[in-house]
């Protein structure tokens, strides 16, 4: 008896297989334009033609920086999102299924030193079936899967019962500007797959993170009179120790079996430290600056109270505390957390498709690193899963790069879990 299953798994394979020199073409398009933050209205003018060839209904606007300001949730460098478009594209479908949101983004960091690159950060150039260019892995790659997965069923004759709303988002790399806007914008889905590189695991939960300023105060004096002063440097590295122990205590909390291979689950990392202005003075103030991780099922705020409470606790340890305590302030760049019930209805059609695909066993565990998912679990109420092709350890890197044979493997499992969660309608012959 024929395998209906069967038949379209290998409809949906032979669509991609037929398809993979219009993928490549289509990511080196993407990777050779050049989107960091300002500078991404070209590729989204791309990727909106590419919606429209599948007959998407469009939706392209510049985020209301005015409107972003004021959520507590909004964190970017700039207020003003002129020339940085989202593009939302919608497959309606016939009723009756699950709706789903996919979400991408196209800005990139920036390519660094060239010199440090084999390859120009922005060819697109393939070698050995690697195509190189910064934002290839991170995360035009997993974008362009997205795209190929809908094209093939749309290309197989397929009708889904559920809407498809694909987002091109701006600003990921500064805390998900881009994404906050979309969800205010109104949409939502049943759930949500970003395909961020995570190297093919699949990741029902992603840690969050915030960055952190300590001012550590000492007292100035001449350095030949050291000792008639109070070093901030001196001082630093007691907050410093006392920070550390406050990693080690919020870490044995986490007892999650998705962690059992981070030896760190929600790292504090400290990133800068300053202090001092001449060498014969003692210096009176040191910065340091850092980045807090923050557990799945944590808020940020309960985060920052613990971290604040923890620093006042120094003042028991040196009493020069209790009168000089060390000012926190939180700045810059924050990340959502994100958790899933890894029993999740969509994470168990992830994994069958996995498994027909690839024909092994997904590697389920937690993000190390924050992503757009938390803001659309948390604040979008559309349970979000993230897995992808590319490589996290390439990311940001000199010669970042993806295997294609990835981007297509990834976009066939997408395709037959869209096909799976949605439902369908009907197959063309």
């Amino acid at each position: 008896m024929p395998n209906p299953k069967a038949e379209l798994s290998e409809r949906i394979h032979e669509w991609i297989t037929l398809h993979r020199d219009a993928g490549t073409a289509l990511l080196q398009q993407m990777v050779r334009i050049a989107s960091t933050q300002g500078n991404e209205k070209e590729v989204q003018l791309l990727v909106a033609d590419q919606l429209r060839g599948m007959r998407m209904d469009v939706d392209m606007w510049e985020p209301d920086g005015e409107e972003l300001a004021d959520h507590p949730y909004f964190c970017s460098p700039r207020s003003h999102f002129a020339g940085s478009p989202n593009v939302v594209g919608v497959m309606k479908g016939t009723g009756g299924g699950r709706s789903i949101l996919l979400n991408g983004h196209v800005d990139v960091v920036p390519e660094g030193q060239r010199n440090q690159w084999a390859h120009d950060p922005y060819s697109g150039e393939v070698v050995d079936g690697k195509l190189y260019g910064r934002g290839s892995t991170d995360m035009k790659g997993g974008n362009t899967a997205l795209l190929l997965a809908l094209g093939a069923i749309q290309g197989v004759g397929l009708k889904l019962k559920g809407d498809v709303i694909f987002q091109s988002v701006v600003e990921e790399e500064s805390g998900g500007a881009g994404t906050l806007a979309a969800i205010l914008r109104g949409y939502r889905a049943d759930a949500a797959l970003i395909p961020e590189p995570t190297n093919f695991r699949i990741f029902p939960k992603q840690q969050g993170s915030m960055w952190f300023r300590i001012e550590v105060k000492g007292r100035s004096a001449h350095g030949g009179t050291r000792y008639e002063g109070v070093s901030a440097i001196e001082k630093s590295v007691k907050v410093i120790q006392h920070i550390l122990e406050l990693e080690k205590e919020r870490n044995t909390r986490i007892t999650d079996p998705l962690y059992a291979n981070n030896p760190i689950p929600i790292p504090i990392n400290l990133g800068v430290i300053q202090g001092g202005n001449w060498p014969s003075s003692v210096p009176d103030t040191v910065k340091l600056e850092g980045r807090m991780g923050v557990a799945p099922e944590e808020m940020l705020q309960d985060a920052k109270e613990e971290m604040l409470n923890w620093l006042e606790q120094l003042k028991e340890a040196d009493p020069w505390f209790a009168e000089h305590p060390p000012e926190l302030e939180w700045y810059g760049a924050q990340w959502v957390p994100g958790s899933v019930d890894p029993e999740h209805p969509l994470m168990q059609v992830l994994m069958q498709q996995f498994r027909a695909v690839k024909q092994e066993e997904p590697v389920i565990e937690a993000s190390p690193w924050g992503t757009d998912g938390g803001l659309l679990t948390q604040l979008g109420d559309t349970p979000c899963i993230v897995f992808g092709p590319g490589i996290t350890e390439v990311a940001h890197y000199p010669n970042e790069h993806i295997v294609l044979e990835d981007v297509f493997k990834a976009a066939e499992i997408i395709a037959l879990t869209l096909i799976d969660w949605c439902g369908f309608d009907r197959m063309e012959a």
